[in-house]
């Protein structure tokens, strides 16, 4: 077993204060091992990004960490929870020990800005010492990591393609060689051409590094190609954490198997898309039993009474589904 780097538990984040509050993310526990790529798929509004803002402590107004643990490994074995440290000692890990790759580049970078200017920011503010000369070296060495040629430094953001902006980016987080690099949805708003070859680059450089990853996106079927271990949310929760290689060729519950039969294969024989009726439910106004059973064409009785927990099934999977059996503790 790899070492643990980042282990979530037990996490619980709102939106609002008082009986107006809504949980959008419900008792998530996760773990992330050195070197690993962890998915995290679901639909719009499952939970994904608030759970990796909430893990980081960059919520924004009105989301409240309600509860939880994020203990992070450091590198000489000990750990702190990323919940509880000060401000300054936060300040002084990220970017060094955890960096995040913000959904939509064009919305993250700063558009009256050359890019060399916001890759220089970064290194100036977090590595204070370094001199003009480096970090201006270092910023051409960046974006050379993620292949795009030295001279692109002088260009604004809208003069760049969407793929270009998306490996700024990633050049950006990797500007103090973290050991954990958050991505949310980094591809969402590109063509499949330029989804491939962003993630050919972040594959290639995770070997070359050895940084691990939190990939999140609405595409299961991206995750299954290059993740380890994916964890699938629905209204806030974990519902099925497996290998890319068991989720994909058996899911076990019925979510899941929903989201890999809404994309059409890229390669084999054509196959009908079934998709998931139905829309994911309001927060405000959660169903009982298991929050899925409305949608879901293999549910009976128990599941519209009874909440199914996350623990190991009789085939050593974790899921939490009433058509399969689990132990927990």
């Amino acid at each position: 077993m790899k070492e643990r780097i980042l282990e979530v538990r037990g996490l619980n984040v709102d939106y609002g204060l008082g009986p107006e509050s809504v949980r959008a993310v419900r008792d998530v526990d996760l773990t992330l091992h050195r070197g690993e790529v962890l998915g995290l798929a679901g639909e719009s509004g499952s939970g994904k990004s608030t759970l990796a803002y909430g893990m980081t402590r960059l919520l924004p107004p009105p989301g409240i960490v309600a509860g939880g643990e994020v203990i992070y490994t450091l590198d000489d074995g000990s750990t702190v929870d990323l919940l509880r440290i000060r401000d300054a000692d936060l300040r002084r890990l990220r970017w060094s020990e955890i960096a995040i790759v913000f959904q939509g580049a064009i919305n993250s970078l700063n558009p009256v800005q050359r890019i060399s200017t916001q890759l220089v920011d970064v290194l100036k503010a977090h590595s204070a010492r370094s001199t003009p000369k480096a970090r201006q070296d270092r910023a051409r060495e960046l974006l050379g990591l993620v292949g795009i040629a030295s001279d692109r430094l002088h260009s604004y953001p809208h003069q760049l393609s969407g793929g270009m902006r998306q490996r700024v980016m990633i050049a950006m987080a990797l500007a103090l060689e973290p050991r954990v690099v958050i991505m949310d949805e980094p591809t969402t708003a590109l063509d499949v051409v330029v989804q491939r070859q962003i993630l050919r680059t972040l594959v290639e450089l995770r070997e070359r590094l050895g940084f691990s990853v939190v990939f999140i996106t609405h595409d299961l079927s991206l995750l299954v190609e290059f993740s380890d271990r994916i964890a699938i949310m629905y209204a806030g929760q974990v519902v099925e954490e497996a290998t890319s290689a068991d989720l994909y060729r058996t899911p076990l519950h019925p979510y899941s198997d929903g989201l890999l039969h809404s994309f059409p294969a890229l390669k084999g024989p054509r196959r009908e898309l079934s998709g998931i009726a139905g829309s994911p439910p309001d927060l405000r106004s959660m169903p009982g039993g298991c929050p899925f059973h409305p949608r879901c064409g293999r549910a009976m009785d128990v599941c519209a009474t009874r909440t199914p927990v996350l623990g190991q099934s009789t085939a050593g999977r974790s899921v939490a589904c009433w058509l399969h059996p689990v132990s927990v503790g």
